[in-house]
């Protein structure tokens, strides 16, 4: 049988209006640890994340563990983005555990579930797993989470994977949510932080607008 090649997006895409962002635990005390990503590229990818989902109007779960005795504030990158969310601090490691995070992923009424944070074989590993075992699909951005070692990170990934989780990344997630440049409803906010938060990409966003101008559209 002939497949018929149509234009319209896999089901395996993201949309803005498809998933709740959940993140966990980028705290000051669990970067300390972390050595599998530098401290400051997981903080832009993680201000990526966090921008993206803000521009698109994805349902954000901002969650911490112990945040007033031992592990310290969010991120300020995450912050930024979502000044007025709540963030439900915890004393479980698996954040799937504490019915504050799981009211706030049944309010948001989504089947998918898109998730970062630190650190990978705890604190990710947990809720990927439950939230898989009670029928969500999973994403995970990898380059938005961390661990101890490279080695818990890629074993963590691998676990969640094998799980039927989907790895993604945070330059990824942003540009799978823009998807078509003909979306002018989203592109100076999208091209904005990818020139913010998108690295080499973002420098040649600049550069292309300093030689061409008006004319340095990319739909």
């Amino acid at each position: 049988m002939t497949a018929t090649a149509i234009p319209t997006a896999g089901k395996g895409l993201l949309t803005p209006d498809d998933h709740a962002l959940i993140l966990v635990d980028h705290q000051s005390q669990m970067s300390f640890a972390t050595a599998s990503i530098d401290i400051a590229i997981l903080r832009n990818n993680t201000a990526l994340v966090s921008t993206a989902a803000r521009d698109f109007g994805v349902p954000a779960i901002l969650t911490t563990v112990a945040e007033k005795s031992f592990a310290g504030p969010i991120f300020s990158e995450i912050r930024d983005a979502f000044p007025d969310a709540p963030v439900l601090d915890r004393t479980s490691m698996n954040a799937w555990e504490d019915s504050q995070v799981t009211d706030a992923v049944n309010r948001a009424g989504k089947s998918r579930i898109v998730i970062a944070g630190l650190w990978t074989s705890v604190c990710i590993v947990g809720p990927v797993l439950s939230a898989i075992d009670q029928g969500f699909e999973v994403f995970v951005i990898t380059d938005a989470s961390g661990d101890v070692t490279d080695e818990a990170h890629e074993r963590a990934v691998q676990r969640m994977i094998q799980a039927g989780a989907r790895p993604i990344t945070s330059i990824q997630y942003l540009l799978e949510l823009q998807r078509d440049w003909a979306r002018s409803a989203t592109y100076e906010t999208t091209t904005a932080a990818a020139v913010k938060f998108g690295g080499a990409y973002g420098v040649g966003i600049q550069y292309a607008r300093a030689m061409l101008g008006e004319n340095a559209r990319e739909g």
